[in-house]
Formats: C-alpha cells, sequence, structure tokens
C-alpha cells in the first residue's frame, strides 16, 4: 500500500505484556486507515512462530494423538516411546514419575491433563477499526504532533469490564518545546443507565484542566524538581486559567478555556458537568512552548477515592520518544536519528526511553556532568537512550542511526557514556556514509559524534611550528654570539626608516 503501511500491516503485538505499542507515521497523507486487532492466545508447549508447526502435523484418522512433538522440549522421547503420555491430544494422561519401575505398576500413577487442543493458537477476538490521518494545518510547524485521546467507558471497575475505567491516552506523554500536541477524544449517550460516574446517567465526557501547585511537602521531595514542576497529582482542585505564571503547556487563555468547559464546540446548556457538550472533542494541534512537568485532570471524572482521570505531560528542550521493547523488537525514531531493536534480540518487555540533544545542548549537558569532551570537535546532535545499563539479551545487539553533516563522513567518530560521574568515553565502530553514522551497541546512555583529529594536519603544523622555532633560536644564539651584527642590523633598519620618510615627504 503505502511505504509505512506494509509495516503497520505485519506489525504483531506480543499478548505477553501489557498491550501499549505506539505507531508513528513518519508519512503524512489525507487517507483513511483501517486497522485490525486480533486477540490471539498461543501456549508455551511449541514454538508458534515456527512455520513448519502448521496444520500438516494435525491427527491423522487412525492416530490417537497430533505429530507433533511436545515431549522432547522436557527430554523425553517423542512419540510416546517411553509411555509417559506425552503427546497432543485432548485430555492426554501423563505419567510425571519415572523412577516406579514397570515390574510394580500399581505403585505408579498418571495425571490427566484439562486440554483442548481447539484452544491452542486460537484467534478469540478479530476487531476492525477505522480513523483518518491528515496533514497538518498549513499555519503550524511541528516537527512532532502527538495524539493525546481518553480510553475506557462510565462506570466502575467491576460494570467496565473487561474494558477499563476513564485514563488518558497516553496518561504519561514526553514531548519536546515546539512539538504539538493534538487534544482529540469521542464520549458516548448510550452507556449503562445504571453504571456508575458523575454528570448525566448513560454520558460519557471529559475535559482537561491543569491541577493546583502541592501546598505541603510530601516523601523526599526529589521525585521532581520543585521549580520545574507544575501541578501536584495528588491535589484534586483545579489551577485558575487566568494564573499566566503556570500556564498549562504555554497554551492561550482560550485554549484553555476550551479544554476546560468544551464551549466552542456547545451553544449553552448545563455543562458544569459538561452534561450539554458535544461527545466529540478536537482542540486541533496545539505547539507547546512551555518547558516543565505538567499534572492535569478530568473534573468530571474525578471522583475521590473512586476513580481518578489524571495525566502528566513532561515537556523538555530536548526531543524524546519511548516505546516498550519486547521479543517482537521495535523502533524509536526522532527526525534523522533512529533506533531499531530486531526480533528476539529481548526475551522480556523493557520501556526504552530516546532523547535528542542539539549540538550546543549536548555539550552544555556534558560539562554539568563534570566531564570532558573527547577529542575532536562536534559532528552533530547526540543520542541519549535510557535505561542505559544493556537493554538486550547476552550476545545480541541492536543499531543506532544517527545524522551527521555532508561532506565529513570520512572523519567522524563515535564517543559512548553516561551520566554516572564515574563513566568513561568508549569509542564505538561506526560505518559512517551518505550523511548518516549507523553502528550496533547492546547498551543506553549518550552517544556523541565527533569529528576525528586529522593526524597528518597536526604533523604538518607541528613541524612548521618546529622550522620557526629553529629559526627563533637561531637568530637569538647568532646575535648573542656577534652583537656587533647587531648594532650593524639596528643601524641600517634606521637608515632605511629614515630614507622611507624623506622620500615620502618629498612626493607629498
Amino acid at each position: 500500500m503505502n511505504g509505512w503501511m506494509t509495516e503497520l500491516e505485519t506489525d504483531v503485538i506480543n499478548l505477553t505484556s501489557p498491550v501499549n505499542t505506539h505507531y508513528t507515521f513518519y508519512s503524512i497523507l489525507d487517507i483513511i486507515v483501517i486497522i485490525e486487532f486480533r486477540y490471539n492466545i498461543s501456549t508455551g508447549e511449541y514454538d508458534g512462530w515456527d512455520s513448519a508447526i502448521n496444520a500438516s502435523l494435525n491427527k491423522q484418522p487412525g492416530n490417537d494423538y497430533a505429530d507433533l512433538d511436545v515431549a522432547t522440549k522436557y527430554g523425553l522421547l517423542p512419540n510416546n516411546e517411553d509411555g509417559r503420555g506425552y503427546v497432543f491430544k485432548q485430555n492426554p494422561v501423563v505419567k510425571i514419575f519415572d523412577e516406579f519401575p514397570t515390574a510394580n505398576p500399581d505403585k505408579d500413577f498418571a495425571l490427566r491433563l484439562a486440554i483442548n487442543t481447539n484452544q491452542f493458537g486460537r484467534t478469540f477476538q478479530d476487531r476492525s477499526h477505522t480513523f483518518a490521518v491528515r496533514d497538518q494545518p498549513g499555519n503550524l510547524d511541528c516537527p512532532r504532533i502527538h495524539n493525546l485521546n481518553v480510553r475506557g467507558k462510565r462506570g466502575n471497575i467491576v460494570q467496565v469490564y473487561p474494558g477499563v475505567e476513564y485514563d488518558m491516552v497516553p496518561n504519561r506523554l514526553y514531548v519536546s518545546s515546539d512539538d504539538c500536541i493534538h487534544f482529540q477524544w469521542t464520549g458516548s449517550n448510550t452507556n449503562p443507565n445504571n453504571n456508575d460516574g458523575q454528570g448525566r446517567a448513560g454520558t460519557d465526557r471529559s475535559n482537561v484542566v491543569m491541577l493546583e501547585p502541592q501546598r505541603y511537602a510530601e516523601g523526599n521531595g526529589i521525585a521532581v524538581a520543585s521549580n520545574n514542576k507544575l501541578g501536584h497529582w495528588g491535589n484534586s482542585y483545579p489551577e485558575h486559567l487566568n494564573n499566566s505564571e503556570t500556564r498549562f503547556l504555554g497554551l492561550s487563555k482560550d485554549d484553555l478555556d476550551r479544554l476546560a468547559g468544551l464551549t466552542h464546540d456547545q451553544f449553552r446548556g448545563e455543562l458544569s458537568e459538561l452534561d450539554d457538550s458535544g461527545t466529540y472533542f478536537d482542540l486541533g494541534p496545539k505547539k507547546v512552548t512551555g518547558v516543565g512537568e505538567y499534572h492535569y485532570l478530568c473534573t468530571r471524572n474525578n471522583n475521590f477515592s473512586n476513580r481518578s482521570q489524571k495525566g502528566k505531560i513532561y515537556v523538555e528542550r530536548q526531543a524524546r520518544q519511548w516505546n516498550q521493547i519486547d521479543w517482537n523488537g521495535g523502533d524509536l525514531k526522532i527526525g534523522d536519528s533512529a533506533v531499531r531493536f530486531d526480533r528476539g534480540a529481548r526475551s522480556t518487555p523493557q520501556d526504552v526511553a530516546m532523547e535528542v540533544w542539539k549540538t550546543d545542548d549536548c555539550e552544555d549537558l556534558i560539562g554539568t556532568l563534570g566531564k570532558g569532551l573527547p577529542s575532536g570537535s562536534s559532528a552533530g546532535d547526540c543520542l541519549a537512550l535510557y535505561p542505559q545499563d544493556e537493554l538486550v539479551d547476552s550476545n545480541k545487539k541492536f543499531k543506532i542511526s544517527m545524522p551527521v553533516p555532508e561532506g565529513i563522513t570520512e572523519s567522524v567518530s563515535i564517543w559512548r557514556t553516561t551520566t554516572a560521574a564515574a563513566s568513561q568515553w568508549t569509542l564505538i565502530e561506526a560505518d559512517v556514509s551518505d550523511g548518516q553514522a549507523s553502528f550496533q551497541a547492546s547498551q543506553g546512555g549518550v552517544y556523541v559524534p565527533r569529528k576525528k583529529i586529522k593526524i597528518a594536519a597536526v604533523v604538518g603544523i607541528a613541524c612548521a611550528v618546529a622550522v620557526v622555532l629553529i629559526i627563533v633560536v637561531g637568530t637569538t644564539v647568532y646575535f648573542c654570539k656577534y652583537p656587533e651584527k647587531w648594532a650593524a642590523l639596528k643601524k641600517s633598519a634606521r637608515q632605511k626608516v629614515s630614507y622611507a620618510k624623506r622620500s615620502f615627504q618629498s612626493q607629498v
């Protein structure tokens, strides 16, 4: 279909971990996207990703069990050759002990397993959804647009099962200044009327208002720097919209009014609990200008001790993206910088965050850590990966690609360090071509591109300086040995200057 659509169509989410995959669209087109979600269940008895595991192994007429081997994994003989019963069939009877001699079978015992082979490798649900992808408005220049929505439905945890109660998605959003956030969500008028919740029965509504500041000290106070924290998650009252010193995300007063009261989307009506507002809200993409850690809530769906619809937005100078990396692998991408984890690089889920530090910011940040930069000069922006320790399994690697200026590719090296004070610099072997430095790594940390010092040029300069020093030293020694030569040279120089002055005056 489209270049990026092919990857979306073939992406598989590993359901052994929470489903929170983030999709990033790098090519923006005015199209309608159809996305399919399938709820599959699998088993650890066999490798479901192996193409050799297919319907050809099903039980054949006259056989008691399938040809699928589920015994050798446990060190047993396949095809029930040892009579232990480890075969793929309905409700198999297995012998878990082998210490009892066959001469005393009465001392042995067997266990029947409740296994339904129809449930192994089965699709339980198959759901399709549609959504539109639109280009950003012409009056905006957003390097990235982050979609912020609402998930869940009206009701308590029992009433909404197997769904969830109200929540923001993502409820922790990392953006950089000058990025844009698109606030939009859908509500409903058709929930069961007896479901718990605020506002008119049967309706879903949401809004966004920044929380008021922290009122008193809690804990050790080191979770968030006080000068960088705006609003407090532990509160239930919102900040006043007129407080320009802590204005939410640096948005305009008009945008804050729309987020709080949904006023532009409804003419009059009862809005104290947003009952008469429309079911769909769309603020449109808005550029973020304030830097800090913002805490906000939905005033309608925040019922103290029962439910809490709150969120947090981190706004930093550096561009930041995160994704959960598991056995299926995954990508992180900011501009021309990218990190790629191949399938199988990790066996367990891990949240991985990526930042791109502008050249000046990189040098300043590294300076605050008390570290000197490696030899050479800057060759582009820096890339930081968190956590900063091992990100893949033993003997596995992931790939990093960083942009470097054109024309200097043959003289660029990549260095790695961490934000730990005792951490040292490590030189990374990289393939540099076509304005990109590509290399493999196994750890997070800070990766810095530097221009290599050209040895030939350094040697040439050193030789020239050495020649000049030899001349100066030799001249000094000569005139010290023959002072009359120095006196004659000075006398000759004064005569030539005097002659030049008389000549110039006569011409004037």
